[in-house]
């Protein structure tokens, strides 16, 4: 081989050089694109989700004022009453201070609801978990919702197996059970019934299926049902003393417990609402 042939496979060799550079940095330049791509939408996604964030408190802090006014509006005027330059006799004043207790209470739940649903989403290491019986906790709350079942002739039957142990917050796993009776109570109607189940045990997750055999909601209103402040029946959650936040509450602490819900109105000639949950 001269020095000819020698010059042709240098030549070859310093283009294929240069090709595997330019290659080798464009698939750089094309690699910091979309490094700087994912970046910006990054930026682009957390700017949303803090302006999403914004609109929530936002909506939230007015829609708390907006819950407050009528009991405090409430409590005002009875009190004005009472220490009024009128005399007022002893049955009057003790019904006003029968109605001032109860905004009170609602005030109560209010606050409380709205404690337990802010410490859910911004401190949820704060729920400790422990051993736990699913089965149990929701019988403490059928136990506790009796008497409030029983003056609207609601039977609440159990039917969960026993035991059903779990990892979980006793406190969120009580809440769930309550606030789902509770809000067949308030909104099944007088004479229903109220059942708790299992629909299907592929551990380690529970299926749990709640129903009660009341009037159902709207179907267009099904969507909004874990909505913050949605009620459904809205006159007749208030004389209840219903917060609004119930079932937001629930849905939180079923995703703190690695499950998710729904809810549907039965079917097939059946009648009532029905909510469906996994808890891990």
């Amino acid at each position: 081989m001269d020095w000819s042939d020698w010059a042709i496979w240098l030549l070859i060799a310093a283009v294929a050089a240069i090709l595997f550079l330019y290659i080798r940095l464009m698939l750089k330049n094309r690699r910091l694109r979309q490094l700087a791509d994912e970046s910006n939408r990054l930026r682009r996604e957390a700017a949303e989700e803090q302006q999403r964030n914004r609109q929530i408190k936002q909506e939230m802090t007015s829609n708390i004022a907006h819950e407050l006014k009528t009991p405090v509006s409430s409590i005002r005027g009875y009190l004005e009453i009472l220490l009024g330059p009128k005399p007022v006799d002893d049955e009057r004043r003790h019904y006003y201070l029968e109605r001032c207790y109860r905004q009170t209470l609602r005030l109560s739940d209010l606050i409380q609801d709205v404690s337990l649903i802010n410490k859910i989403e911004e401190s949820a290491e704060l729920f400790p978990k422990e051993d736990i019986d699913v089965r149990a906790i929701a019988q403490e709350a059928v136990d506790d919702l009796a008497d409030k079942a029983a003056a609207a002739s609601i039977t609440v039957e159990n039917r969960l197996p026993e035991p059903m142990p779990i990892q979980g917050n006793r406190e969120l796993l009580y809440a769930v059970f309550r606030n789902l009776i509770e809000n067949s109570i308030a909104y099944a109607g007088e004479g229903v019934s109220v059942v708790i189940e299992t629909y299907r045990s592929p551990l380690p997750t529970y299926h749990i299926h709640l129903y009660d055999t009341g009037r159902g909601v709207p179907d267009s209103d099904l969507a909004r049902l874990f909505d913050r402040f949605v009620r459904i029946d809205d006159g007749r959650s208030r004389r209840n003393g219903g917060t609004g936040l119930g079932l937001s509450i629930v849905k939180h602490a079923v995703l703190f417990h690695g499950g998710e819900i729904y809810a549907k109105n039965r079917s097939d000639g059946d009648t009532g609402l029905e909510f469906y949950f996994s808890l891990k």
